[in-house]
């Protein structure tokens, strides 16, 4: 059996954290994108992190950030790995001698394995919708049938997740992991533990083989 990896982006809060936890996440999210209603600042992701227990992997979210503001923030924020939400070249990506995965915007006609081709160094493709002027976190849901089968890198889905259409996108896509934010959220950057709860039965649910 191949278990679906989750991770739980968007974390702003300890007790969000903790609870990510608690339920099963792999990974949780911290943004750092001034833009973003969820975004979060060094003091904040510190308490974040220090409250988890071992075994989550943290993963910090920027957007064409300029790198002195990554390597400030990589010199006090212990993230395991980064991920590259803009127009972020794959050598821009690979300079912070870190891990880290390349969000991809599902554009209309977009060629996936020819970009995909150009990040050899990241540990998976991240692909959320597109949605013209915003980055990421529209809660939209993208065309799964735009997306070939056997690409060359472990996929992460994004994009409009919920407890009720994760199962369907594991099914059709077999993803390495799925990626939810405001489908666990009860306000922006407010995670809903029932949610979160939900979310990580669905999953568990669908990768025991049940319909």
């Amino acid at each position: 059996m191949t278990r679906t990896r989750v991770k739980i982006c968007g974390i702003t809060r300890a007790e969000d954290g903790r609870i990510a936890a608690k339920y099963g996440a792999d990974a949780i999210g911290l943004v750092f994108y001034e833009k973003s209603p969820r975004a979060v600042n060094i003091e904040q992701a510190q308490t974040i992190i220090q409250s988890l227990p071992a075994f989550v992997t943290v993963v910090g979210l920027f957007v064409n950030a300029e790198p002195d503001v990554i390597n400030n923030i990589l010199a006090k924020v212990p993230i395991d790995l980064l991920q590259f939400h803009g127009e972020e070249s794959p050598e821009y990506c690979s300079g912070f001698n870190k891990p880290y995965m390349k969000a991809l915007r599902m554009r209309p006609n977009i060629e996936l394995e020819t970009v995909i081709a150009k990040y050899q160094t990241a540990k998976g493709i991240l692909l959320d919708s597109y949605v013209q002027g915003v980055k990421g976190g529209t809660g939209t849901v993208f065309d799964w049938q735009q997306i070939p089968s056997n690409l060359s890198k472990p996929i992460i889905v994004a994009g409009g997740l919920t407890a009720t259409n994760v199962n369907a996108a594991i099914k059709v896509l077999n993803p390495y992991a799925v990626d939810v934010s405001g489908g666990v959220e009860s306000a922006k950057g407010i995670k809903d533990s029932g949610k979160i709860a939900e979310f990580m039965q669905g999953i568990s649910h669908y990768d025991k083989g049940q319909p």
